[in-house]
């Protein structure tokens, strides 16, 4: 095992024991709920977490690098709504122009954050609290604040199929997770990217071309909340302006509660996912023992403070 592997397990399990955490979750509500642990709720839960799995790989990679990301939430939305626009235009255009526009625009709205970070000089929160305004503000124009119906089946079928009795949503989580722990951990630009994040004067005096792989970060979180922004209208089966809303707190808590440091430099895909599944265990038993949703919010919110305050004492120490 390589010294990346190790230090991408090390940080997997570490942070408070991450998966003990959802352990211990899992058998509190199957112990308060009999519903809880069923094959079907079980499966509901990693489903309804795959989504914020996805745009949290992004967010993963943004937050190593000394970044953050608060625009994925609203370019879900943008690039969700032009799919959407495009598969009900021609119900006989194939699936894929629909995709292709979608994530294509995410790539633009990242590319854009990336420029404004890396070469203009903008401060992370500022470009992309920007962006997360003008994203939100662009289909609720285009479309007067009214959903886009008539989807064709196949865009519908991206994300309410099953395969092998398991909902496809699982599928893209597990493949651009993956995708996310491979480059994190087995290459040459994962190392950079950690590197950045830990000493970036020091990562561009060794030859690392740190301002073009910050854009590229920024590029990737793009493109993934352009993905999610489709999958999450095909589940919908809508397009609308006003999905997506708080997803970047559901990205930021998943990473933070999986390890990730809000200070870059340190952080896994694996522990970003766990993360995911606790956030959602979480919101599934309120919705089982009936407790207002509103309470998430809070849960949500000092969990994150919690996470943060875990971090920068154990950087003191």
């Amino acid at each position: 095992m390589t010294r990346i592997d190790k230090r991408s397990l090390q940080e997997f399990f570490k942070r408070t024991g991450i998966l003990w955490v959802m352990v211990v979750l899992i058998i509190v509500m199957s112990v308060m709920s009999p519903t809880f642990f069923t094959s079907r709720n079980l499966l509901n839960v990693v489903k309804q977490a795959s989504i914020t799995s996805i745009i949290g790989v992004g967010m993963t990679f943004v937050l190593i690098t000394g970044g953050i990301d608060l625009s994925v939430g609203s370019v879900m939305a943008l690039s969700g709504t032009l799919a959407a626009s495009v598969a009900a235009a021609d119900k006989n255009l194939p699936v894929f122009a629909a995709i292709l526009a979608g994530a294509g625009l995410g790539t633009l709205c990242g590319l854009i954050n990336g420029i404004g970070v890396s070469y203009i000089g903008f401060p992370p929160f500022i470009m992309t609290l920007g962006m997360m305004t003008i994203a939100r503000g662009i289909p609720l124009v285009y479309t007067n604040g009214t959903p886009i119906f008539g989807l064709s089946d196949s865009f519908n079928a991206l994300a309410n199929s099953r395969l092998l009795g398991i909902p496809t949503l699982v599928y893209y989580m597990v493949v651009f997770s993956a995708a996310g722990y491979i480059i994190l951990s087995r290459t040459v630009l994962g190392r950079q990217i950690y590197g950045i994040g830990g000493n970036e004067e020091a990562a561009r005096l060794s030859g690392v071309a740190t301002a073009k792989l910050k854009m590229l970060v920024y590029v990737f979180s793009g493109f993934l909340s352009g993905i999610a922004g489709i999958l999450i209208c095909s589940r919908i089966t809508s397009g609308n302006g006003t999905v997506a809303q708080g997803y970047e707190m559901n990205a930021i808590s998943a990473a933070v509660i999986g390890g990730v440091s809000m200070t870059g430099g340190y952080g896994s895909v694996l522990g970003m996912v766990v993360g995911a599944m606790i956030l959602t265990i979480i919101q599934n038993s309120f919705d089982i023992m009936g407790v207002n949703s509103f309470y998430q919010d809070i849960i949500k919110g000092i969990i994150i403070l919690l996470a943060v305050f875990l971090d920068l004492r154990g950087k003191k120490k």
